[in-house]
């Protein structure tokens, strides 16, 4: 996993190697960023050398190896571009989920402009999968993306950047449905559920995306993939803990045998 850290624990590194774990997996990871981070917002952030993200991404390779990458907040051009050239030297037959991380929870912005071109030229290209939300989607389509029909539009558009697939996202959608759909080639998968009434959602697409990578590297095919990490996610929704002011984080912990998952909301 090549992504930064969240100090306040609920989403980027610390999400993704807990939800890892909790579906079976073994975390490994390159840390890109650090974040003074809570559930109120990101209140600063230190970069990590693209030169010491390549060591890294390279000393766990060659040792460890992995089954699958997955990358999350990549905020500068030249740590997408390190990124990018690390994996297609060592990794490139391992399926690599790309979470396209553009904001923070609160909004703060997580990637300049000139990262995003670089992430869509350098990066989209190496995607097994992308997993966007709907703002991230209109970014990466040039186009609306604010309904169901938007999606429809937006996800042969994004696969034509050079994912092999997308799975968009509908959290931003109004009302109480919502639907996230995968385009893998010739096939598009509807996934539909209901909206949980709550504000701890943070680390969602985080997650969601790890938890994606945890079913690649298992074998899982990528619609049995995405379907176990959407009912992961949900549960994690519906059982958090309810920690902090803003928005709170996840049970990521709830499939571990004993757990008591109560919450606080």
């Amino acid at each position: 996993i090549i992504a930064g850290s969240d100090s306040g624990g609920g989403a980027g590194i610390q999400a993704d190697i807990k939800a890892v774990t909790a579906l079976g997996g073994f975390a490994t990871t390159a840390i890109t960023a650090l974040t003074a981070q809570n559930t109120l917002g990101v209140h600063a952030i230190e970069d990590v050398s693209p030169d010491f993200i390549a060591r890294q991404m390279a000393v766990v390779l060659d040792d460890i190896g992995a089954d699958a990458l997955k990358t999350g907040m990549l905020h500068r051009p030249e740590v997408i571009e390190t990124v990018a050239a690390t994996i297609s030297d060592k990794a490139s037959d391992v399926p690599l989920v790309v979470d396209p991380v553009m904001y923070a929870k609160g909004g703060a912005a997580l990637l300049t402009e000139d990262a995003h071109k670089t992430l869509v030229s350098k990066l989209l290209p190496l995607a097994r999968i992308v997993t966007p939300n709907l703002p991230e989607a209109a970014h990466l389509s040039d186009m609306t993306v604010e309904t169901v029909e938007d999606m429809e539009r937006a996800g042969p558009a994004i696969m034509k950047r050079g994912a092999q697939a997308v799975l968009l996202k509908g959290g931003h959608l109004p009302g109480a449905d919502l639907v996230d759909i995968l385009f893998d080639g010739d096939e598009v998968v509807r996934f539909s559920g209901k909206r949980i009434d709550t504000r701890h959602t943070h680390g969602t697409g985080c997650t969601l995306a790890s938890a994606i990578a945890a079913g690649l590297a298992q074998g899982l095919a990528l619609a049995a993939a995405v379907e176990r990490a959407r009912k992961y996610v949900v549960e994690a929704i519906r059982t958090a803990p309810g920690y902090g002011q803003g928005h709170g984080p996840l049970n990521h912990a709830h499939p571990l045998a004993g757990h008591a998952g109560a919450s606080r909301q």
